[in-house]
């Protein structure tokens, strides 16, 4: 399995298969491009925010070029749920023959129910619904299609990291740590890779792997009575670079000490590179539409659709469960076995006008989030597509997870459920950055391309550093000259991915701390004026009492105080 792999084959191989160093040199040069980017604006936007917006207050301000624009996810969708105002819609659907319709206005909006709804008020709805009540309902079109569904891809580390955390409600961190084990373990290959394809080289291989997963026999059994099958979806060596993706080794995992949770972990693993090589799933997808008039010009359209599976092929390889038949992003009928319809059949219907309401934005899942980053805040389902929109991802496949627990322990999120939540110190914190390069998923993706680029010697190192620096210039200037007094909400309480507090926050809080005598003078260069912001703590504001100025905050444990002159 070449460098992606610990079995003594493997590095046998790779002592055999020496490159000379200059081989590598742009990819040391793009590491440390990497390395200097990350340290230089890091270590001086954290100084240089922390410094203006949170004055005398001991607690820094982390700027990251990852973490930054991934809170800023976090943050936005955020922001879109709070100010998100529900719209009332009305869905009109009608039976017949035990199977649901769902009405649509024309080919052009069909399926967009909720969009055509919004359209029309409750008044035209109703009409509409009074008038087709007592009409038969006509069929118009009745056409089925034959359909395949390719395996799903292999694993690299952020598809793993997503499906644990649907499934098991694993961490990113979680999960990496899982995965590492399992390598360590000689069970599966490297884990920290962004690609779900394997090299050509490794398909005459893949019958010793397959046959060393003893626990998975019967499902490896029948794939052994022919060659197995090459798919382009597979086994691609251009879109392999340092490493391919995750696979399992061919150790058998009953011979290892293997954990409760890793076990679930290399199940995934197992299960996807089995059904790799499985025929694609075949079905049948039916189209039914049908209508009924309005009046003598008019008539209301409706379609039912529904799929039947007719050869399964790779889906015996995963075990069915009633939660799979249900998925969030599928619509109620898409699954359905229609009965068999004939054009022009009709007869009786029961319509039915329903009230809805428009939802809001899901908050992120570590899941959601993950992908999001993969792909620069940009949604896609297609994964040929977003094997493309990877060049632009935040942070690389080993250090997401590393960055959304950073996230946790700065107190700028925490996690509700499954949901994560940025804090008031995450939200004052990206709306007081005002430059998009700090913040920008999209914009720091770009600058991870061009890292890449280097890589492949496309882009000049010499030229990113420089770039970098006048950017970091431009920042430093663009806070100093700030003429507002915004300040940063004091973070929350660190916690962690499991939306535990941390063991240093609780040992703190736990520990009772020795009474010291409370400060009664606080000495700056120049005292405050009464009425301004309080420079101690930057919330009150400075009052004026018999003998001495202090702040409005006192109550809240607030100690600064100027002695007044006599």
């Amino acid at each position: 399995l070449g460098r992606a792999a610990l079995t003594e084959l493997s590095i046998r191989d790779g002592f055999q298969t020496h490159k000379p160093q200059y081989d590598y040199q742009r990819l040391y040069e793009a590491g440390m491009c990497r390395a200097i980017g990350y340290w230089l604006l890091g270590m001086i936007a954290t100084r240089l925010y922390t410094l203006r917006y949170r004055p005398g207050r001991g607690q820094v301000l982390s700027i990251g070029r990852v973490q930054t624009p991934t809170l800023a996810l976090i943050v936005n969708r955020q922001l879109e749920i709070n100010n998100f105002k529900p719209q009332q819609y009305w869905v009109l659907a009608t039976i017949y023959r035990d199977t649901l319709f769902s009405a649509f206005d024309d080919e052009d909006q069909e399926g967009q129910d909720a969009t055509t709804a919004i359209k029309r008020s409750q008044e035209e709805w109703q009409q509409i619904f009074d008038a087709i009540r007592l009409q038969p309902f006509t069929i118009t079109a009745v056409s089925t299609k034959k359909g395949t569904e390719a395996p799903p891809r292999l694993f690299d580390l952020t598809g793993l990291q997503v499906e644990c955390n649907k499934k098991f409600g694993f961490s990113a961190d979680e999960t990496l740590r899982y995965i590492q084990s399992l390598y360590e373990k000689k069970l599966t290959t490297y884990p920290r890779v962004d690609t779900t394809y394997l090299s050509d080289d490794i398909y005459p291989k893949c019958p010793q792997i397959l046959m060393g997963l003893q626990p998975y026999a019967p499902l490896v059994q029948p794939l052994m009575s022919k060659p197995l099958n090459k798919s382009k979806k597979v086994f691609d060596s251009s879109k392999v670079t340092d490493h391919h993706a995750i696979i399992p080794t061919g150790v058998n995992p009953a011979n290892g000490d293997v954990t409760l949770n890793e076990k679930k972990v290399y199940d995934l693993v197992a299960r996807r590179f089995i059904a790799a090589f499985y025929p694609d799933c075949q079905f049948l997808s039916t189209k039914v539409t049908g209508s009924v008039p309005i009046d003598d010009q008019r008539q209301q359209q409706f379609k039912a659709t529904g799929k039947q599976i007719t050869d399964p092929g790779w889906h015996v390889v995963f075990p069915q469960k009633k939660s799979d038949a249900t998925d969030e992003s599928k619509k109620p009928d898409d699954d359905q076995v229609l009965p068999e319809f004939k054009k022009g059949e009709s007869g009786p219907h029961t319509p039915t006008l329903t009230e809805k309401w428009t939802t809001p934005p899901k908050p992120y899942t570590e899941a959601s989030l993950l992908r999001a980053m993969e792909t620069a805040g940009k949604f896609v389902e297609n994964e040929e597509l977003r094997d493309a929109l990877k060049e632009n991802g935040i942070g690389r496949p080993s250090t997401r997870a590393a960055i959304i627990e950073t996230l946790f322990k700065r107190g700028y999120i925490q996690k509700e459920r499954k949901n994560l939540i940025a804090t008031p110190t995450g939200i004052d914190l990206i709306k007081i950055i005002r430059e998009e390069l700090l913040k920008s998923a999209e914009l720091t993706g770009q600058w991870e391309k061009k890292l890449r680029e280097i890589e492949l010697h496309k882009y000049d190192s010499q030229q990113f550093i420089n770039e970098l620096k006048q950017m970091v210039w431009d920042i430093v200037q663009q806070v100093k000259s700030d003429p507002t007094d915004r300040r940063v909400a004091a973070p929350a309480p660190t916690t962690n991915s499991k939306g535990n507090e941390s063991k240093e926050s609780a040992s703190k809080k736990a520990k009772p701390r020795t009474p010291r005598k409370k400060k009664t003078t606080t000495a700056v260069s120049t005292p405050p004026k009464e009425g301004d912001i309080c420079p101690v703590c930057g919330k009150g504001h400075v009052i004026k009492g018999k003998t001495a100025l202090g702040c409005s905050e006192w109550r809240n444990g607030c100690t600064a105080r100027w002695q007044l002159e006599p």
